[in-house]
C-alpha cells in the first residue's frame, strides 16, 4: 500500500465568498484537505509562510499578484525532512490569479518529485482549477500531475460527499 501526503496552503481570515468578504475561520482548502484526510488517510502537511499575508483580502491580492510576476519564493515556517516514503501527494491550494500561491512552489522546489504522483485539489470563487496544471507540469516535470478537483470555496463546508468519492478514485 502506498503512503500519501496531503499537503496544502489555505488561507484563514479574510476571503471572498459568493461576491463578499467573509471572515473564515478555517480556510476553505484545509476543509478540504481534511475531507480528503478522512476518506483515504495520510499525513496532513500545512504549506505555511513566516511572512503573513496581508489580513485585508483586497490587499492580500495585491501582494499575490506582485509575488506571481516577481516569481516570489516566500520562506515557509516549516518543512517535511523529506518526502520519500510518500508515492501519492494530494497538493491543495486556493486559485490566485489563475495558480496556486507562490508558497506551494517554495514547498514544490524543495523536494524531488521524480516519480511521485501529485493529485491537486484547489478551492476558487469561479475560475475551477485556473492555469495551475499546467503550472504544476512546469515545476514538477518529472512528476506524474493525476487529474484534480475544483471545489468552489463557498461550497467547501459541503463538499465531503463529493471530495470523498474523488480521493477514493486514487487509491
Amino acid at each position: 500500500m502506498s503512503k500519501i501526503l496531503i499537503s496544502y496552503y489555505s488561507r484563514k481570515g479574510q476571503n471572498y465568498v459568493n461576491g463578499d468578504i467573509k471572515n473564515l475561520a478555517k480556510g476553505n482548502t484545509e476543509i478540504v484537505a481534511e475531507f480528503i484526510q478522512k476518506a483515504v488517510g495520510g499525513d496532513l502537511f500545512e504549506i505555511d509562510t513566516v511572512k503573513d499575508y496581508p489580513i485585508d483580502y483586497t490587499e492580500c491580492t495585491e501582494v499575490a499578484k506582485v509575488e506571481i510576476q516577481q516569481k516570489a519564493r516566500p520562506e515557509l515556517k516549516n518543512y517535511l525532512a523529506s518526502i520519500d516514503e510518500y508515492d501519492k501527494i494530494f497538493l491543495g491550494y486556493p486559485i490566485w490569479w489563475s495558480v496556486p500561491p507562490m508558497a506551494v512552489s517554495t514547498f514544490l522546489e524543495k523536494y524531488d518529485f521524480s516519480g511521485k504522483k501529485i493529485i491537486p485539489f484547489a478551492t476558487h470563487e469561479g475560475s475551477g482549477l485556473g492555469g495551475s496544471i499546467s503550472y504544476l507540469k512546469k515545476i514538477c516535470p518529472k512528476a506524474e500531475i493525476l487529474n484534480g478537483i475544483a471545489i468552489h470555496g463557498a461550497d467547501s463546508k459541503n463538499s465531503e460527499s463529493e471530495v470523498s468519492f474523488w480521493a477514493k478514485k486514487f487509491i
